[in-house]
């Protein structure tokens, strides 16, 4: 076997769902308002059981059963985030793997909302070279942990959850190169730290949404016609684009602009913005919902912070 596929997928949503009017009683916003900007109706914020490593372990553990795998057949844990702070473990991808019962090398992205499309080429990397029969990829957040709830920028866009795809060898190639790049110049459009304003705070993340918004319907049109153009593919040859759940203005706009005809996904609606999640999580929803099944060709895109893109296309678990 020479290629790698998605064989396996799975997901953790945290219990509590929060409206934009839960949202609108602390931010000096209107649930419609956010509604119009983002798309967003509702979002998950995952409560204090909920942990980083609680949610990935979960979401991997339905990956693999999704797949028919044991975890004694994982060869690597490869885990995307960008929310873990310091009550989180120092090693978090040891601790998932240690709570699946994984004995294999574990290691950590940082791609922000690029990071599970980026995590997936690597696990892809590692099986069609030999390095691994099987790699687990877990995109996992807790952007709760970093909100300012009074911030306008940010309050009502982000949300919780994870995503896990087990990726494994195959006769062919499922996952296609990927396209990556980004602007560093714009790297303050996104950032998350401490802020001397919020003393009692760790870090939180603000974000220049016009920056973000204009950077993106500019930038990722072309990214996707990259990606196609590489695989000598129309937008019509293409069952799904599942793109990062950043903004639904962002997610129609350049779905229109590529010539998408077939499904497109729009998690966000209903589960906010997860970073390294949303990709995963909006696979999940589209394949529960009918919209996609195991099989069919997609194109699969992360952006966000840095500003960084990355990109490719794959065969759907």
């Amino acid at each position: 076997m020479s290629g790698a596929a998605m064989v396996g997928l799975g997901t953790f949503r945290p219990r509590r769902v929060v409206d934009n009017d839960e949202i609108c009683r602390v931010l000096d916003s209107t649930p419609e308002w956010i509604q119009r900007r983002t798309g967003i109706s509702t979002r998950r914020f995952a409560q204090a059981d909920e942990t980083l490593a609680e949610m990935a372990a979960t979401a991997g553990e339905k990956a693999l059963a999704d797949a028919g795998a044991s975890p004694a057949e994982v060869d690597r844990v490869i885990i995307a985030t960008m929310s873990q702070v310091s009550d989180d473990p120092v090693d978090l991808p040891s601790v998932v793997a240690a709570r699946m019962g994984v004995r294999a090398p574990a290691v950590q992205v940082s791609a922000a909302c690029s990071g599970f499309a980026v995590a997936l080429r690597l696990a892809a990397d590692a099986v069609t070279t030999g390095g691994a029969r099987t790699a687990l990829v877990i995109g996992v957040e807790r952007m709760s942990d970093l909100l300012d709830p009074t911030d306008r920028s940010t309050a009502f866009i982000f949300s919780d959850g994870a995503g896990a795809v087990l990726v494994a060898a195959s006769r062919r190639s499922q996952i296609g190169p990927a396209v990556t790049g980004g602007q560093p110049s714009l790297a303050e459009a996104i950032t998350v730290r401490c802020r001397p304003e919020l003393p009692d705070r760790g870090p939180v993340i603000r974000m220049q949404g016009p920056t973000v918004f204009r950077w993106a319907l500019t930038e990722l049109p072309g990214v996707v016609g990259q990606i196609l153009q590489g695989a000598g593919l129309t937008p019509g040859g293409i069952d799904a684009f599942v793109p990062h759940q950043a903004n639904l203005r962002i997610i129609d706009a350049v779905a229109q602009s590529a010539g998408f005809g077939g499904a497109v996904a729009r998690d966000i609606v209903e589960q906010g913005n997860t970073s390294a999640a949303s990709i995963p999580l909006a696979m999940e929803r589209m394949r529960s919902s009918g919209q996609v099944k195991r099989g069919d060709l997609a194109l699969l895109l992360g952006f966000g912070a840095g500003l960084s893109y990355a990109g490719l296309l794959a065969t759907l678990p």
